[in-house]
């Protein structure tokens, strides 16, 4: 396309010359972002010479043109932005306003606070600014004439307070004019004589324990570290080589040990994973008489307690020993269940008793590679396996819990478990002897987390832990963030409530006071409660406050350095996940506000302390070849069951699901009736169309928009004082507690 004819310019028309130069020179705009400047025939000297001021100005006004062009696309994609977000609120529910959620009067008192403090903050910082354009600032170093002009009590500033960001300045005498100016130079004394101080103390004490806690991380990672460079690992006897089918025909020999253990899965409407657990854990490869499966089920749903029971049925028929019980009451939720299941008469014929939980998927050989440790070793109460993810792919959400899990089994439990002997129970997955657990007194109620609590009982009686790094069991990460929420609660309220009732029992044991210090001071105290405290104070309360109170600054190695490198070494035991190392950083301060919510609650005893909720579990399974795999070898291990338990399964099995069939046969009768008498009433003209399920709304978390638009305010503050790090930090952290509190870390990601 030829461009228009005023665009053909000669240089008599630019320069006021009667003789033209050299060729025309062609400006091109076929596209508003494109400028080419061409003049063929023109030497590079002439063309140099042609580039004149009209040209120049072409240029930057197309420059100009694309600027506005990104300027309204940011506008535009900020305002979209927006308008999803409103959308998602309106039809959100609050998931504090549940009646399952956490602590309802606490979580109201909390929420207060954060909304004040955002209220706060955002009086602040519209006062800052209106000083900022006003040019109410301090130099970097205040003069002795500056200092006269401040009221008495402001004129003996601290030396560090004389050393202020640069580009400000001390308002001028003249200038103290106004009740807006006076209101000013009143909170200019206030800030420094008593919230500065305030906060330059609580940030320099959650400085030192963020220190504390980051050596006993690499001190952890270098424990880790020996023991993969020397091969350190519990060893078993190896006499255990003898197969099944041998045992079973009477053929023990000298070696064998196949002692009696008791397997005891505890559920609770588990509806998505209790045939896979079940399968499971009946292929587990173990002399059939000396195996006996506690299917523990306190699901109050009926449908769910007759496909429990279809599923025992089956596995009966087949000729494993499994029974199935019930509670009526669902008293102390877990620790009730398995202290139930202790109490029968048969318990005492088992020597050990291992527990998976309902969405836990064994291997045929776990017994075999963790029950031998047991032989010739009489002071070892617990063997303990790791855990594998089925769905640690799944998401965002997923991918973060495996890091964090990743470092806690391969580095703590694993590090713990060599030089100590002591780590905490994980509640499933593991082999205890029935003498330890008797000892110890048995599953207590008293707490949310029973396995901790069994695991430090038998450590003040003696008994030792081994944890096993290369067992691995397949089980399912929560891949929603209200599930992994309320489990987080769950793990980090019940120590603080554990901590309380057993201090009095530490120091009465008859324990090395080198234990005793290692379970108070870095089992409870540094790993349970110095971390979450100084994680949401030192990053989600101080550092927004130094944006408004400039004198109580944080270093940045306190704010990006040093949690970075804590960060990287966290991600060494997935090094997959490096790519994730920022998000994961970002995350766990979000999660601080759930983490220190509920550690003040299991401490005084607030609210839902004592609340169990079971997480959801989307259902996941094994991969197809691992399940075809067992099938094959259960195929070759085991004889097909005769005609006759078959045909019982199948009777079995058909009468259950007979019962499910009429119940909700009529749930469905009851429904249409009720229809029917909605129809027959009366109502408008219009027809009544049945809808559809409505799709389950998403969820909204107030405490963390509340966080988060305090901290994208206090951004904005930092942009005053030209804080570059502080205020990408904050940009970046409050953006995430934005996506955390309207839900979308848990969203399906390709």
């Amino acid at each position: 396309m030829a461009p228009p004819p005023s665009t053909y310019m000669s240089s008599e028309s630019w320069w006021g010359k009667e003789e033209q130069r050299g060729t025309p020179v062609v400006v091109k705009m076929d596209s508003p972002y494109l400028v080419e400047i061409d003049g063929p025939g023109m030497a590079a000297a002439e063309k140099a010479r042609g580039k004149n001021a009209k040209q120049f100005t072409w240029v930057l006004l197309l420059r100009a043109h694309r600027a506005v062009g990104c300027v309204a696309w940011l506008a535009a994609g900020f305002w979209a932005l927006l308008g999803a977000v409103n959308r998602r609120v309106r039809r959100s529910r609050d998931a504090d306003a549940e009646p399952d959620a956490e602590a309802s009067g606490r979580g109201r008192a909390m929420l207060g606070f954060l909304r004040a403090f955002l209220v706060l903050s955002l009086a602040m910082l519209a006062f800052e600014t209106v000083a900022y354009l006003k040019g109410w600032h301090f130099p970097q170093q205040l003069p002795e004439r500056y200092l006269r002009q401040l009221p008495e009590h402001l004129q003996h500033l601290p030396e560090h307070l004389r050393h202020l960001p640069e580009h400000l300045r001390m308002p001028e005498k003249q200038e103290i004019e106004g009740w807006l100016h006076r209101a000013y130079v009143a909170w200019l004394a206030f800030r420094t004589d008593y919230i500065a101080w305030a906060i330059q103390k609580l940030s320099s004490f959650c400085i030192a324990l963020f220190m504390v806690q980051s050596v006993d991380r690499i001190v952890l990672c270098l424990g880790c570290f020996w023991i993969k460079l020397r091969g350190i690992k519990p060893r078993a006897d190896t006499s255990i080589s003898m197969t099944t089918a041998d045992v079973e025909s009477g053929d023990s020999g000298d070696g064998g040990y196949f002692p009696m253990v008791l397997i005891q899965m505890p559920m609770c409407n588990e509806k998505e994973v209790y045939e896979t657990s079940i399968s499971h854990v009946c292929q587990i490869d173990w002399p059939r008489e000396r195996m006996l499966v506690q299917v523990l089920d306190d699901s109050d749903d009926e449908a769910c307690q007759m496909l429990i029971k279809a599923e025992v049925t089956k596995w009966s028929q087949r000729g494993v020993n499994i029974i199935y019980r019930h509670r009526l009451s669902r008293t102390g939720y877990k620790a009730g269940n398995l202290k139930s299941a202790m109490s029968c008469d048969y318990v005492q014929d088992y020597e050990f008793v291992a527990i998976f939980d309902a969405d836990f998927q064994p291997n045929p050989d776990f017994l075999k590679l963790t029950v031998p440790h047991f032989k010739g070793n009489p002071e070892l109460g617990l063997v303990q396996a790791r855990w594998s993810f089925v769905n640690k792919d799944e998401n965002l959400l997923t991918r973060l819990q495996n890091i964090n899990l990743c470092f806690h089994f391969e580095v703590e439990q694993q590090v713990n478990g060599v030089y100590l002997g002591f780590f905490g129970f994980n509640g499933t997955a593991g082999v205890w002897r029935v003498k330890a657990l008797e000892d110890s007194g048995g599953w207590m109620e008293r707490t949310t987390v029973e396995d901790m609590d069994i695991a430090v009982r038998a450590h003040l009686n003696g008994w030792k832990f081994i944890f096993l790094n290369d067992v691995k069991v397949l089980c399912e990460l929560p891949e929603s963030y209200q599930a992994y929420r309320k489990q987080q609660h769950r793990w980090h309220s019940g120590p603080m409530q554990l901590f309380r009732l057993c201090l009095p029992a530490v120091f009465k044991s008859k324990i090395s006071m080198w234990k005793k210090a290692n379970l108070v001071m870095l089992f409870f105290l540094l790993r349970k409660l110095i971390l979450p405290f100084y994680s949401f104070t030192l990053f989600c309360v101080i550092l927004p406050l130094t944006m408004f109170v400039p004198e109580a600054e944080l270093p940045i190695w306190v704010i990006c350095y040093v949690p970075v490198i804590m960060s990287v070494l966290n991600i060494l035991p997935a090094p997959k996940s490096f790519p994730f190392v920022i998000p994961y950083l970002l995350f766990e301060n979000t999660m601080s506000v759930t983490k220190f919510n509920a550690m003040v609650s299991g401490l005084f005893q607030l609210g839902s302390s004592y609340e169990w909720v079971v997480t959801k579990k989307a259902g996941r399974t094994s991969s197809e070849s691992d399940i075809l795999s067992l099938a094959e070898a259960d195929a070759r291990s085991s004889p097909p069951p005769p005609t006759k338990l078959v045909r019982g399964v199948s009777e079995g099995g058909l009468k259950e699901w007979g019962r499910l069939k009429e119940h909700e046969e009529w749930a469905k009768l009851q429904q249409e009736k009720k229809e029917q008498d909605v129809s027959s009433s009366p109502a408008p003209a219009t027809p009544v169309k049945k809808s559809k399920a409505a799709k389950a709304p998403n969820r909204i978390f107030k405490k963390e928009l509340a966080l988060a638009f305090l901290l994208l305010t206090a951004a904005t503050r930092s942009l005053l004082s030209a804080q570059g790090l502080h205020f990408y930090f904050l940009l970046f952290q409050g953006v995430t507690f934005l996506a955390v509190g309207l839900d979308l870390i848990g969203e399906q990601v390709s």
